[in-house]
This record gives C-alpha cells, sequence and structure tokens, in this order.
C-alpha cells in the first residue's frame, strides 16, 4: 500500500472514531474534496514529484487536529501527522514540506510559495461550486455548535460575500482560469440574495425566517449524518469487494496451478499447506458476503402501527409490500406530525448506524482472518519445503 492510501486510510479511521458529527463542515468529506482539488491543480501546475506527495499527504491531514477542538487546529494536524509519519519510510524533506503546507492553509497568513499557492486554492476550491451555498450552510451549522457562533441570513450573506471578494483571491493560474469565473457567478448570486433580504424585511417575513433557522440547521444536520452514514456504507462494500476478489484470485489460482499437481507423490508435501491457503480464503470470503449480505423485512405495515407512531416509512423494508394507496396516506399522516417526521429520520439513522457497526466488526474480522490465513499458509509452505529438503 502507497503512503497516500495509508494516509487516507489513516484520517478516514481518525475521523470515524474521534471527530465529532458537530463538525458538519471539517469532516472527511471537505477533505476529499481538498484532495480532489489538489489533484486537479496539480496536474496543470505540475509540480515536483516530492511536492506532489507533500500537497497530497497536507490535503488529507490539514483538518485532522478538529479532532481535537477547532483551536489552532493547524498545529494539532501537523502534531497528527508526525506521529504518522515516524512509522513511514518518508523523507525528511517531504515531511518538514507537508508540515509547512499544512500550516500554509491558515488563512490568516499569506502564501509565499508555488506548493502554498496550490494548498490554498484547493482548500478553497467550494467557492467556485454549484453548491457552494449548501456547503456554506454547514459552515454556519458547524459554527454555531461548536463555536457558540450565531448568525442570521444577512450577516451570513454580507459575511459570506466579504469573504469572497474583500478576504479570499486564487493564487494559481489553474484556479484563476478554471474556478475564477464560476466563484464570480456565487458573488453575483450572493449580491441578488441580500438585495432580495433587503427589500423583504417586513415583520411577518422576518418572524417566518427566524422560526425557519432552527428548521434549517436540523435538515441540514440530518442530509450530512445521512451523507456520512452512505459513504461508510460504501467504503465498507468496497474493501469487501476487494478481499472477495482477492481471494476469489487465489482460489482460482489454486485449482488450476496446485491442485492437479497435487496427486503426484512427489508433492504430497504441498497438500496441507495447500488446504490452509484454500482453507483461509474460503472463509475470508464467507465473512465479506456476511458484511455485504442485506437484511429482508416483512415490508407491510398496519394502519394502527401508522397511528401509533411505530413504523419508520422512510426505510423501504418497511413499505416495500404496501398498495401505493396505504403508502401515500400513511406517507401523508407522518408529515403532519412533525415529531412523527423527525423521530422517523434519528430512527433511520440510528438502524443505518447498527448495520453500518455490523458491516466493520465482520469486514475487520475478515481482514484479520485473511491476514493470519497469509501468514499460517506462507509458514506452512516454508515448513513444507524444509521437511523435503530434510
Amino acid at each position: 500500500m502507497g503512503i497516500i492510501e495509508k494516509a487516507e486510510q489513516f484520517v478516514f479511521t481518525l475521523f470515524k472514531d474521534k471527530l465529532s458529527p458537530a463538525y458538519t463542515y471539517h469532516n472527511f468529506n471537505h477533505t476529499l474534496r481538498v484532495v480532489e482539488a489538489v489533484k486537479k491543480i496539480s496536474e496543470a501546475e505540475k509540480p515536483a514529484e516530492n511536492e506532489h506527495t507533500a500537497l497530497l499527504l497536507a490535503a488529507w491531514f490539514h483538518d485532522t487536529g478538529y479532532t481535537s477542538g477547532c483551536e489552532e487546529h493547524e498545529q494539532k494536524s501537523v502534531a497528527i501527522f508526525r506521529d504518522f509519519a515516524k512509522n513511514e519510510p518518508l523523507d525528511i524533506h517531504v515531511i518538514e514540506l507537508t508540515e509547512s503546507l499544512i500550516l500554509a492553509t491558515d488563512i490568516r497568513k499569506d502564501p509565499q510559495t508555488k506548493a502554498e499557492f496550490i494548498i490554498r486554492d484547493a482548500d478553497a476550491a467550494h467557492f467556485a461550486k454549484k453548491d457552494y451555498f449548501t456547503i456554506s450552510e454547514q459552515l454556519r451549522q458547524e459554527w454555531k455548535v461548536c463555536a457558540n457562533q450565531s448568525f442570521s441570513d444577512m450577516e451570513w450573506l454580507e459575511g459570506n460575500l466579504k469573504m469572497l471578494t474583500q478576504k479570499h483571491r486564487y493564487y494559481t493560474n489553474y484556479a484563476k482560469e478554471k474556478w475564477q469565473p464560476k466563484k464570480d457567478k456565487n458573488i453575483s448570486r450572493l449580491q441578488e440574495m441580500i438585495g432580495d433580504k433587503t427589500l423583504d424585511s417586513s415583520k411577518k417575513d422576518k418572524k417566518k425566517k427566524d422560526s425557519e433557522k432552527p428548521e434549517r440547521g436540523v435538515e441540514t444536520m440530518f442530509k450530512v449524518t445521512l451523507n456520512n452514514h452512505t459513504q461508510l456504507s460504501q467504503i465498507a462494500d468496497s474493501k469487501a469487494n476487494i478481499l472477495l476478489s482477492v481471494n476469489a484470485i487465489i482460489i482460482s489460482i489454486s485449482l488450476s496451478t496446485l491442485i492437479p499437481k497435487l496427486d503426484s507423490p512427489g508433492n504430497a508435501h504441498l497438500v496441507i499447506p495447500t488446504f490452509v491457503l484454500l482453507l483461509f480464503s474460503v472463509i475470508s470470503i464467507i465473512f465479506a458476503i456476511l458484511s455485504t449480505r442485506p437484511k429482508v423485512t416483512s415490508g407491510s405495515f398496519t394502519r394502527k402501527e401508522i397511528e401509533d407512531k411505530k413504523v419508520n416509512l422512510l426505510f423501504f423494508g418497511n413499505f416495500y409490500k404496501m398498495p401505493l394507496d396505504e403508502y401515500e396516506w400513511a406517507m401523508n399522516e407522518m408529515m403532519k406530525d412533525k415529531d412523527y417526521l423527525y423521530n422517523s429520520m434519528i430512527r433511520d439513522l440510528y438502524f443505518l448506524g447498527l448495520v453500518l457497526n455490523r458491516k466493520y466488526k465482520l469486514l475487520r474480522i475478515t481482514y484479520n482472518i485473511f491476514m493470519i490465513g497469509i501468514v499460517i499458509s506462507v509458514i506452512a509452505f516454508v515448513f513444507a519445503f524444509q521437511s523435503i529438503r530434510a
């Protein structure tokens, strides 16, 4: 496994285990965006190989400090990277450059080098995205919960406009050419939204907006959390698929190459090592399949269960056998009751979490079985060949 893949796995595990769900912006999704942005800019700007490695490492680690709080998170991120790097065969110049690039993501500092230009532009790539306003709302919610900073709609829009027009600029030629025009569109949209807010200033509309703020925050939280659950599930399925493929290849090679030779008396010493290898491969496949095997539910409900609020209509397994008119009635009943709706969303997230826990437990067992099986198989083959020489 390459150093970048190790960094990805390390950061994913760190965020999964230690990052608070309250960080709706500075999380694994933001880190992925920065990594992808570094790759795009690097294709055009063509930094040196060592710089490219350091840029990718800095992109993966630049926000890991949030696992210990938002204060001085750049320095905390550097410390986490040092702990990771001391166990890896990294050149000292790459380590030092990575640390300086992590510190360069501090928006209060001016970047000085080409590599610092790239990491800063990558960290601000979302300024040019179509979903900029959704991402911005995630940051707003995060500040509200984690930093106890609340903003009215107008304050937030004006703060965003000041950031995009006065405090930020792109540095690399790629970002200036590809992203600046899209950023300008978001600036124009911000100006339009501020104008609309200014014109629409009646007390009735103000009360309505104030009452909607908490609901928008809750909806954003549910949306982000569900997206995180979905990505975690996809990652687990992908890892299980890798194990399935690897073990299938091992079994295929064994069946086509090793087993036909076992009929020969001269190859009798290979029987036990081959059997051990095949046994652990089959067990690994079984556990990998168990980690991805879906659970089928009843698919139906009664009207009394809806009236008692005992059915989660957001999960397809609870309604796929029901007639359309019954499902429409049930959904309308749920939408009339805000508590029922929110509780259904909470239950949906909770049970998704249980499924994820089961997947990752089985996946960990599968990797352990595969690792132990490979080690035992190699030892068995070594002993088998030594016994023949003796």
